[in-house]
């Protein structure tokens, strides 16, 4: 694998690689790339840790896999290419952006990468998937490699905002230390939970807040016109 990520990672991620379950999970994605699609790209699997420096780390959006499908996936949770159209549940996470961050205009692009700029980890819990098949790297070692991570975020770090949405973020919790850093929770954006919490859950003002009262500067999740444009 790639191993393309900011030089402030390197105490953090050189240790982590050097494990065997590191090893057999290097071997694994090697492997599947050798027999067909692998996405997101070798060179962009580490993106978030390349776009977002370890201290400046203000805010982590826990996501579960890389998009499947030709083309969008880049390295960042809920994070698509511009020029891509718009999933899901990254809709109803700008749909939310509008009524909670006053100002805020609906972006055609779905590109996340001014948010990962500012300091926010776009971290998917496995980095890696099968093309048009979703969850076909989950229990590879992936999981191990990003629990380490959020961890020692935890560990090292303080005034993080974690935002964890849906079940299966929601189970990362126990990683964090709650006295150190905000844990913002709720059901995921996807269309099929959105409207049981997701709408209303005012989790960017909250970060912003949080932020600002523990002097840090607060995140502009305003996302700006693509140069390529965009596809709603």
């Amino acid at each position: 694998m790639s191993k393309r990520y900011d030089e402030s990672w390197e105490p953090i991620l050189k240790p982590l690689f050097k494990q065997d379950y590191m090893k057999r999970l290097s071997a694994f994605v090697q492997q599947e790339r050798q027999l067909g699609l692998v996405f997101p790209p070798e060179d962009l699997v580490f993106n978030a840790f390349n776009l977002t420096a370890f201290d400046s780390i203000k805010v982590v959006i826990l996501g579960q896999d890389p998009y499947h499908n030709d083309g969008q996936a880049h390295g960042l949770s809920f994070s698509v290419p511009d020029g891509m159209m718009l999933p899901p549940s990254l809709r109803n996470i700008y749909t939310e952006l509008q009524t909670d961050i006053p100002g805020f205009v609906y972006p055609k692009s779905g590109n996340l990468t001014a948010w990962a700029a500012q300091g926010v980890l776009l971290l998917n819990a496995t980095l890696t998937v099968r093309a048009h098949q979703a969850a076909s790297h989950q229990r590879q070692g992936w999981e191990e490699f990003t629990d380490q991570i959020i961890q020692l975020i935890s560990q090292r770090l303080s005034n993080v905002v974690f935002i964890l949405w849906g079940s299966y973020a929601q189970k990362k919790s126990f990683l964090i230390d709650s006295q150190k850093h905000c844990v913002l929770t709720s059901v995921h954006p996807s269309p099929l939970s959105a409207h049981r919490g997701f709408f209303g859950c005012k989790h960017f003002s909250q970060a912003n807040a949080y932020l600002v009262r523990n002097g840090r500067k607060p995140i502009d999740w305003q996302i700006p016109p693509s140069p390529k444009g965009g596809v709603i």
